[in-house]
């Protein structure tokens, strides 16, 4: 961004319309980032579909918050009148120019794009050796950060990707950039480190990908057995202890396995995957919203939707705009969390319906893992509630269930809160390590420190078998692909390089000493003076968009 300066106008593309936009400044997207471009895709979308909402806010000369490329300077500032929209022909195809998303023909290929090229995965869809439902995850945007931090020995993987078909004048500038988790030295010498210390160069044979089958069949049939209990004797007691056992699969056996790490056999993680649907969640918007929007932009308030997707209930960040009842929320989100499974329920239905969550678009489901979501969501409401109410009646099945509702949301909800939401992992005023880091902007960010210095770990080896390494939230953002229980060795390697280079590494010996620093967090974020937009902070209106149309559309 330049600062003052006459007004000018930039024009951007989308399809077959343009958007003209006049503005003070001059406007500059950032490499790893897609904002100033994506303002002239929003208004072209809008102008499309006759957006209302976004006209609005736009003819009122909203201010509209982009990263900078100039280091020091976090924001730009662009008072954007009324959008003028001309209509042109489409651009031709090997221009280099258009929408990837809506113009033919690679609105109707399944690309990706890796490192700057784009390539067709089409023939390659029923060959990826961990299926086809996880390189879904890659159709239509930017894998780099999922392809390398997926495979532990990503230059083996890129020699097989090199061999797809790269797709000429593709138009790469409009897709959002990912991160690049192979620029950072950090991640590279944690990671060569474990190949060697730990898995003996058996990782070339998925020895990463097993370890935990122990671990599935306890838990499985822990799960398996309170199921069985609840549906022949519904009642409070069942009901916990049915909730317990979903909480249990969903931390660990569904969660590893739609991370494709708990086997070689891609059936095996599938099947360990829809353990979710049964519990109650959505395998396919799991993945999504989990594994492509949170686990590669950790903590970053603009594109990670675990941060702004529960506003404006909770405050999980101080940019975040502040409420009075904010203050309280520290005390009043134990009452919520109860209901949390409830909530996930409401998200899956509403992103199978608009394609989306409110991080990012499911652009590569298939039918069939769409067709899941909604067998899922009949399986589980027939074992918690409909099977109740046919043998036992409307009160004995709503007691019942509301007791698996309460237990697996309270145990969820504390489990997953406390990895990324203690002061060590957020901005924090007054600004933290972690701040200092997220603060960069993403395209000179080191992916591996940022996922290192957003998460906090908390207990150890009994921790890991409990929550399926999630308490080890540091190894597993690292090394999401690997099976659980080889964490706690991993987790010696990750602290000593990050000890060597003077990174911070935030670690709790036990849940009961975490929690109390969650609860500080929580309290203060929800006390933190609202940051202006001039600052970093954002708007109301800047979360909806983001909502609306998926925040890494825009990032």
């Amino acid at each position: 961004m330049q600062g003052g300066g006459a007004s000018t106008t930039r024009t951007w593309t989308k399809g077959a319309m343009r958007a003209r936009v006049p503005c003070n400044g001059s406007l500059r997207a950032r490499a790893g980032t897609r904002s100033a471009a994506g303002i002239g895709v929003g208004l072209a979308r809008a102008a499309r579909r006759d957006d209302q909402r976004f006209a609005r806010r736009v003819g009122g000369h909203v201010v509209v918050v982009c990263r900078s490329q100039a280091k020091g300077v976090r924001v730009l500032s662009v008072e954007a009148p009324e959008a003028e929209v001309e209509e042109r022909e489409p651009s031709s195809v090997g221009s280099g120019a258009g929408d990837p998303y809506e113009d033919e023909p690679w609105s109707k290929m399944k690309w990706t794009v890796y490192r700057g090229k784009a390539y067709d995965l089409t023939a390659f869809m029923n060959r990826h050796p961990g299926g086809q439902w996880l390189l879904n995850l890659a159709v239509k945007r930017d894998c780099t950060a999922l392809f390398e931090s997926y495979h532990m020995r990503p230059e083996v993987a890129a020699k097989r990707l090199g061999m797809l078909p790269e797709i000429e004048d593709f138009p790469v500038s409009a897709v959002p950039t990912s991160p690049y988790p192979n620029d950072s030295d950090f991640y590279n010498a944690v990671r060569d480190r474990v190949r060697k210390e730990v898995f003996k160069g058996q990782e070339i044979k998925g020895a990463h990908r097993s370890g935990s089958e122990w671990a599935a069949m306890i838990i499985l049939g822990y799960a398996f057995s309170s199921f069985a209990l609840y549906v022949a004797a519904p009642g409070v007691l069942t009901g916990i202890l049915c909730g317990l056992g979903g909480a249990w699969l969903g931390l660990t056996v569904q969660h590893c396995g739609n991370h494709g790490a708990m086997s070689t056999k891609e059936w095996v993680n599938q099947f360990l995957g829809l353990m979710d649907d049964v519990s109650g969640g959505s395998s396919l918007m799991w993945r999504y919203h989990h594994q492509v929007s949170h686990h590669i932009h950790c903590n970053d308030e603009e594109v990670d939707e675990d941060v702004f997707s529960p506003y404006p209930l909770l405050r999980f960040d101080h940019r975040l705009p502040r409420k009075w009842f904010h203050r309280f929320q520290h005390i009043y989100m134990w009452a919520m969390y109860p209901f949390l499974q409830l909530v996930f329920q409401y998200g899956d239905i509403r992103g199978l319906i608009e394609g989306k969550t409110d991080g990012c678009h499911i652009y590569g489901a298939s039918t069939n893992e769409k067709i899941s979501v909604v067998v899922g969501k009949a399986v589980h409401y027939t074992l918690i509630y409909g099977l109740p109410l046919l043998f036992h009646g409307w009160k004995t099945a709503l007691i019942a269930g509301m007791s698996y509702v309460a237990a697996q949301s309270i145990v969820l909800a504390t489990t997953f809160a406390v990895s990324h939401n203690v002061p060590e992992t957020k901005g924090g005023t007054p600004e933290t390590f972690a701040g200092r880091k997220l603060r960069e902007t993403r395209d000179e960010r080191d992916w591996g420190v940022q996922q290192l210095v957003t998460s906090a770990n908390w207990g150890g080896v009994f921790g890991c078998f409990m929550t399926g390494g999630l308490n080890l939230q540091i190894e597993h953002h690292l090394f999401p692909a690997v099976s659980f229980m080889h964490y706690p060795a991993i987790s010696k390697i990750v602290r000593q390089e990050a000890e060597a280079r003077g990174l911070e590494y935030a670690s709790y010996p036990t849940l009961t000493e975490i929690l109390p620093r969650y609860l500080k967090f929580m309290r203060d974020v929800g006390r933190a003076e609202h940051v202006p937009v001039e600052e970093g902070g954002v708007t109301e209106e800047m979360i909806e968009r983001r909502r609306a149309e998926g925040a890494l559309g825009f990032f």
